[in-house]
C-alpha cells in the first residue's frame, strides 16, 4: 500500500537539495574525486610519518573545499586544474594503505593487520575485496534511478550482525562474492557509467571494509560520474574525513533511535553515537538521503527517535521512510526471542511514521 505521493513541487524540491549530485550526473559538473587527482600533495608519501600524512590531508581538504566551491559557482573549471603527481587522491591512497594494517575503518576499530590476515576483525575480512555482483539498479529512490538505472556495486561481509537481514547471504560470509582489485573495481565502474549509470553505488553487505580497494580504484578512474556512499554509516570519524572529499551524495541508513535496539537487533555497541555523528558530518559534506526502515513495534523507539534527529541535525537531507520490511534471517528461526519484528509492519505504523514525518515537515524521497 503506497502511503505517500508525490507532487511535482516535492519533486522539483528533490532537485534543488541534491542539485550538486544532479549536476554531475549530467557532466555539468566535476565529480569530487576527480577534483582530489588535480590537487598537488606537497609531501613525500614514503618518507612521511603517519602524523605528517594526516596533518597534509586536512590541508588539502580545505583546498578542495574551496576548489569544489569555485568549480560549483562556475568560476572555475576543471580543465584548468592539471592532474597532479602527487595528488590529494595519492595521498589517501597511501593512507589508506596503512590504516588497512591496523584496520581502523569502521567504529569497531579492531587494530587487525588485515593484510597478514593472522587475525581477523569484526568484518572478518583480510585485505582482498569481494564483490557479489553488480549491475544497473532501477529500485533505489526517484533521483537516484532516472533512465539509466544505478551503479549498484555489491561487497560481501559487513560490520553489522542484524538479525534480520534481507542480504544475509552475502553480508554474514565473508567469503561471499568474487575476488576484485583496485583495477578491477575500476573497470567495473567504468562499464557501469557507460551502460548509462547515473552514479556508482557502493553497498553491500557494507561497503566500509573494502575503503582501501574503492579509493584505489577511484586513482584509476577518470570517468565524471557521481560516487554514491550506501552505508549502515558505522564509520570511523577517520574513514568519514576521507570520504568527504570523495563523495558526491550519501545514501545512510538510520535504523535505530537507541543503543539498545542496536545491540540486540545488529549486535553493535554506541550505534546512535556513532551513527547520529557520521549522519551529521555527511549533511556538511555533500548531499544526502537518509533512509530509515520502519520495524513492527519500534514506532516510538526508533522510528519518531530518528525522524525527529534528522528534522533538527539534517534538515537539508531527503527521507525515505520505508516500509520494506519483513521478518528474514534468524527472525523466522528464533521467532519467539524476536517477538516484536516477526512480523511486517502495519499500515496503522506506516501512516504513524509518515503522519510523524509529516509533522516535522520531512521531505520525502521513496524507493520508485
Amino acid at each position: 500500500m503506497r502511503l505517500v505521493h508525490l507532487t511535482d513541487r516535492d519533486y522539483d524540491e528533490m532537485r534543488r537539495r541534491l542539485s550538486w549530485y544532479e549536476r554531475v550526473s549530467k557532466d555539468l559538473r566535476p565529480s569530487k574525486y576527480r577534483i582530489s587527482k588535480r590537487i598537488p600533495c606537497d609531501i613525500d608519501l614514503e618518507e612521511a610519518s603517519d602524523e605528517e600524512i594526516w596533518k597534509e590531508h586536512e590541508r588539502l581538504s580545505g583546498v578542495a573545499r574551496v576548489t569544489l566551491s569555485e568549480l560549483d559557482v562556475g568560476s572555475r573549471d576543471l580543465a584548468d586544474l592539471s592532474p597532479a603527481r602527487p595528488s590529494f587522491l595519492d595521498l589517501k591512497v597511501k593512507l589508506l594503505g596503512r590504516m588497512v594494517r591496523r584496520c581502523t575503518f569502521c567504529e569497531w576499530k579492531c587494530k587487525v593487520d588485515r593484510v597478514a590476515a593472522t587475525k581477523k576483525g569484526a568484518c572478518k575480512l583480510d585485505s582482498t575485496s569481494r564483490v557479489s555482483t553488480w549491475f544497473l539498479h532501477f529500485g533505489e529512490e526517484p533521483p537516484l534511478v532516472g533512465r539509466g538505472g544505478s551503479g549498484t556495486i555489491f561487497f560481501g561481509s559487513c560490520t553489522f550482525r542484524c538479525v534480520f537481514c534481507q542480504n544475509w547471504d552475502i553480508s554474514q560470509d565473508p567469503l561471499s562474492g568474487a575476488p576484485v582489485d583496485s583495477r578491477q573495481l575500476a573497470l567495473i565502474m567504468k562499464s557501469l557509467r557507460a551502460e548509462g549509470a547515473l552514479n556508482i553505488n557502493f553497498v553491500g553487505g557494507e561497503p566500509t571494509p573494502n575503503l582501501h580497494t574503492i579509493v584505489d580504484a577511484m586513482n584509476q578512474l577518470d570517468v565524471n560520474v557521481p560516487m554514491l556512499w550506501n552505508s549502515n554509516m558505522y564509520c570511523s570519524e577517520e574513514t568519514m574525513r576521507i570520504l568527504a572529499d570523495l563523495i558526491d551524495i550519501w545514501l545512510p541508513d538510520f535504523k535505530y533511535g537507541n543503543d539498545k535496539c542496536g545491540i540486540r537487533l545488529s549486535k553493535v555497541p554506541r550505534y546512535f553515537e556513532v551513527v547520529s555523528r557520521n549522519h551529521e558530518f555527511a549533511q556538511s559534506n555533500g548531499d544526502m538521503i537518509i533512509r530509515h526502515l520502519v520495524m513492527p513495534n519500534h514506532i516510538e523507539c526508533c522510528t519518531k527517535p530518528v525522524l525527529r534527529w534528522v528534522s533538527e541535525h539534517c534538515p537539508r537531507a531527503l527521507v525515505n521512510i520505508m516500509g520494506q520490511y519483513r521478518p528474514d534471517n534468524k527472525v523466522p528461526l528464533e521467532s519467539s526471542t524476536y517477538a516484536d519484528i516477526a512480523r511486517r509492519p502495519t499500515a496503522d505504523e506506516m501512516r504513524s511514521a509518515y503522519d510523524f514525518a509529516d509533522g516535522l515537515r520531512l521531505v520525502y524521497s521513496p524507493v520508485s
